[in-house]
């Protein structure tokens, strides 16, 4: 008996070490987000804590930074395993549009982003002319936000500096509290739970949103048709009672060159495993599901080679 009791102590004494050992072996992988206060920070959290508690073998680890625009640059230095990629900037640099083509590849599609401006429910502006020649909050420099502007505008005939008094943000927390003392006329904004909305419709001042006309909406995509119409559904927003058409894209998780098939399929596993929870988390995240991601790729080839083979085991791709 004596025998036995040393041997169960003693193995008592090793799960501690085991335990420790499983800690240590979990695969660290770094996700760039954005400045605080946007959507990207807020979904990298979901993000994070559903693969996490779906796979314990990895450990996702957000970092902020300054956006889209900073992303993909950190992606291909290797100083990011996968980073939140606003559609405009994804498109770009995967198509080579005023730079080589980037080597990276998508992990998943993250949710379609309708691109609006809102404005206190008292304000005069009724449409995107009204604002020519007002102070405007366009987001964050570096987020993909802005790019998705500067399109919508240009489709306009608009320019995104010289029509308008431009104005750039530090924080992307920062634009509801300009617009509702009036620093701003109007902030940019995108996507269904945005906090930027959010915040701008709970306030006591009210909001009110201004998006394309449809006959705008046909004008901006004869010049820039990569932009898809999307709808806002009613009550997205807080007293939001009526449907908004506008345009947009869909924004992706993507990977730096290098990184590892096994780890690509692991995260893709967890998260169709951790569909219902992410949603949960995050409004917006409801739109990321193993489906959309096949879907909502430009070509099958972009999607990362782990990833494919999950869709594929899944039955979601062929």
């Amino acid at each position: 008996m004596r025998h036995v009791a040393l041997l169960f102590i003693a193995f008592l004494g090793v799960l501690p070490m085991a335990s420790s050992a499983s800690a240590q072996n979990r695969t660290s992988v770094i996700l760039g987000t954005a400045t605080p206060g946007g959507g990207f920070p807020v979904y990298g959290a979901a993000f994070t804590e559903t693969v996490n508690a779906a796979d314990p073998s990895l450990s996702i680890e957000p970092r902020n930074t300054k956006g889209s625009t900073e992303n993909v640059p950190m992606l291909e230095a290797g100083s990011l395993d996968i980073a939140l990629v606003q559609g405009e900037v994804a498109y770009e640099v995967l198509s080579g549009i005023g730079r080589a083509p980037a080597n990276l590849k998508i992990i998943a599609a993250m949710y379609s982003t309708p691109g609006m401006f809102v404005v206190r429910a008292d304000s005069p502006v009724r449409g995107i002319a009204d604002l020519k020649g007002k102070p405007v909050a366009f987001g964050a420099q570096g987020s993909g936000l802005v790019i998705l502007a500067r399109y919508v505008l240009d489709g306009l005939g608009l320019d995104q500096n010289k029509d308008f008094q431009a104005v750039y943000l530090e924080r992307a927390g920062d634009g509801p509290a300009m617009v509702m003392d009036g620093r701003v006329a109007a902030l940019w904004g995108g996507g269904i739970g945005w906090p930027g909305f959010k915040t701008m419709a709970e306030s006591p001042a009210g909001a009110r949103f201004i998006a394309p006309t449809a006959a705008e909406i046909e004008r901006i995509r004869a010049k820039h048709a990569f932009l898809k119409p999307l709808t806002v559904p009613p009550n997205s927003y807080p007293n939001q009672s009526e449907p908004i058409q506008s345009l947009g894209s869909w924004s992706f998780v993507m990977a730096r060159p290098t990184l590892p098939d096994d780890v690509a399929y692991r995260v893709a596993r967890a998260l169709h495993k951790g569909e219902a929870e992410i949603g949960r988390r995050f409004v917006q995240a409801r739109e990321t599901t193993a489906a959309n991601t096949f879907a909502a790729a430009p070509r099958p080839e972009l999607i990362h080679p782990g990833v494919m083979r999950y869709l594929r085991e899944a039955g979601i791709a062929r």
